[in-house]
Formats: structure tokens, sequence, C-alpha cells
């Protein structure tokens, strides 16, 4: 596996697979790489002939008094974690070559990213779509692959990409979770013996909203019971629990179409998301699949 810092050392690296007629698949990420991320990494290899992996903490998606500090990294066992699963190359540039001095250019998604984390976090999701950007001018992948778990993320970078053109096809991949239930995360790192038993009920009250929804359940009330569980359970600030369209994000208060129920909310100083596919009561009586 080649590693390569240096953004005018990419071109030429990649140049060789264009030439050869290669496909290229990028997994971005911020490094703290667990099982999740190696889901991602397998099924681009498994989908293309090469594998680019990013690592860059990114900046611009954080907020005043956010992790930015203290996000994990551990670049070296990262990179062999990697290696291990059969990526060809690994970019960590450095925050002064993807913002050099006069960067003046952001890159704004409307409507998708306005509600839940764009409301919660402003700011974020333009950094998010700034990078995502640059990353793509950069590497210039065939396609690229995020996880489904930072959902409203996905349809932010879906947009974007359809918006701009860019010619990635972007692919989304099931959340990839502990034996418990509790989905993957390097902000994991930061919970405490106790929190992490507690963190349990972010995972299982969606589980809950997702059947009673299924059943017909009123949507109001089904929300309002998962607040309440999360609140049972020592979580602090709720920054929303919604069932949303798929597609938009618009909120909905029936069942209907392609739908997720989305969570976000702290448990001690640590902020967890979540989302579970819901699957319309129609559709299960045919067998739609559900993910």
């Amino acid at each position: 596996m080649q590693i390569i810092q240096d953004m005018s050392a990419l071109g030429p690296a990649l140049h060789q697979w264009r030439r050869a007629g290669e496909t290229i698949a990028l997994v971005p990420t911020m490094g703290a790489l667990h099982a999740g991320h190696m889901a991602l990494v397998d099924a681009a290899r498994a989908a293309a002939d090469r594998v680019v992996a990013s690592i860059f903490v990114n900046p611009l998606q954080f907020g005043a008094g956010e992790d930015l500090d203290r996000y994990p990294r551990q670049e070296a066992e990262d990179a062999r974690l990697l290696e291990g699963h059969g990526c060809d190359l690994l970019w960590t540039p450095t925050a002064a070559q993807m913002y050099p001095p006069g960067f003046a250019t952001t890159v704004r998604v409307a409507g998708v990213s306005e509600r839940w984390d764009g409301a919660a976090r402003p700011g974020h999701f333009e950094g998010v779509a700034t990078v995502v950007a640059k990353l793509f001018s950069a590497v210039r992948p065939d396609m690229a692959l995020f996880g489904e778990k930072d959902f409203q993320q996905l349809a932010v970078i879906r947009r974007m990409g359809t918006d701009l053109g860019l010619g990635v096809d972007v692919r989304g991949i099931p959340t990839v979770r502990d034996a418990d239930g509790l989905a993957l995360s390097s902000r994991n790192a930061y919970l405490s013996g106790d929190e992490r038993e507690r963190a349990l009920a972010l995972p299982r009250s969606l589980e809950q909203a997702r059947v009673a929804i299924e059943a017909g359940e009123p949507v109001d009330a089904v929300l309002d019971r998962a607040k309440q569980r999360l609140a049972d359970a020592s979580f602090g600030r709720i920054d929303y629990v919604a069932l949303v369209d798929a597609a938009t994000l618009e909120p909905l208060d029936k069942a209907r179409g392609e739908m997720r129920l989305i969570a976000a909310a702290m448990i001690g100083t640590t902020r967890l998301i979540d989302n579970v596919r819901v699957v319309s009561a129609t559709a299960v009586r045919i067998g739609y699949p559900r993910r």
C-alpha cells in the first residue's frame, strides 16, 4: 500500500491506474478506523480495481466547542488496518494543503442540509461538502463509499454530486454495529463503561419505534416514547428523534414511501447519532426487503 501525504504526489500515483483503464474507489475517513470503515473498504475492493482511502480530520466541519482537538488520531494503526483489507493507496493530506492561505471557497447544499444535524451543528455540512468536493477533485474517483450511519451526510453528498455533475457514483453502505446493536463510531471511544451500556438505549429506542410505526401506530406518539426512553437512560440533550423521507429528509407525520428514523443525542460529553430504515406497511405485506 502506498502512503502519500503531499497532494502533488497524488496525481502521478493515480495516473498509471487510469492509463491502464482501472476503476478507482475512494473511501474518505477522518481516521480512528474501525470495522465500519473496513466494511467500506471491503465494498470498495469488491466494486473497483483500485481502492484509495483518505484520512483527514477536517477542521471545517467542527464547530466552536466541538471535539476537533481531542478527536482520536491513530494513523499508524489505521494504515495497518487498511493494508490488511487490500487498500492500494492511503492519502493523508494536511490542513495546510487542503486549506492553504487565502482559501475562501465553501460549498453549501441547501434543502437536505438545513434540518437535523444542520440545525444542531451550524456550518457542519458546509465543511463536509467542501472537503468532499476537494477530495473528489483531487482523486477523481469513479465511485466513493460512505456509511449509512451518517445518513444526512450521505444525502448531502449525493445532492452535491448530482447538482455539480461531479461524475462520482456515491454509494451508501449499511451501518455496522457491535453485537449488542450499538452503531460503530470513532466517538464511541469517548464513552465510559457506564455510558457505553446506557448508550444502547439509542439503537433500541429506534428499533422499537420502527416496529411500532410499521405496525401502524401514530408517528407523534411513537417519537415521544422514543425520546422518553432516551431521557430515562440519562441521555442529556436530545437534538432530534424524527421520521423522515429518505430522499429529502423532510419530517413525516405519517408513514409513507421510503423512510428513515433518525436520532441524535448527548450521553455524557459524547454526541451519538443513529438511524434505521422504516418500511411501509404495504411494502411489508408484499415482502419488500428490509436493510
